[in-house]
């Protein structure tokens, strides 16, 4: 398992995601850790995350997809680099299979379901308490030259 998270190996000028830059103040500093085959994370969500009482805010549940799923296809495709590529969602769809509870801690798993040329399909799985509460899909695709900061 990598020691450094995906995201701490993109760029100090690619890490302002709000969902997992590390140099956004206010984002959710999501953590990615790459295994080999499949992309882990914990994350707690924070009271302000809420949907209705004791329930957590499904949007908050697509964020954690979205970055999980394209920081596990920049692990997958990095190979042994020091600086991560980085990927980002030409597509997003999520399931929410169960309600998630708010206040336990989430675990994300990611794992590459298919390459297609530039696209990498990923599977991610949200689950709370033991239980899968929601799946979701992402397409990555390389990050394109004209979003690259100047």
């Amino acid at each position: 398992m990598t020691s450094l998270p995906v995201q701490h190996r993109y760029g100090d000028e690619l890490s302002h995601c709000y969902g997992c830059g590390r140099n956004n103040a206010l984002g959710l500093h999501i953590e990615t850790r790459w295994d080999g085959t499949q992309g882990l994370a914990r994350f707690t969500p924070r009271p302000e995350h809420i949907a209705l009482p004791g329930f957590v805010y499904g949007g908050l549940l697509a964020s954690l997809v979205d970055c999980h799923g394209v920081a596990t296809a920049a692990a997958a495709d990095a190979g042994d680099v020091q600086t991560f590529p980085r990927y980002v969602t030409a597509s997003l769809s999520v399931n929410f299979l169960r309600p998630t509870p708010l206040g336990p801690e989430l675990e994300l798993r990611a794992w590459v379901k298919d390459r297609r040329g530039r696209k990498t399909v990923v599977e991610v799985e949200i689950s709370a308490l033991g239980v899968v509460r929601a799946r979701g899909e992402v397409v990555a695709v390389p990050m394109p030259e004209t979003m690259k900061p100047a």
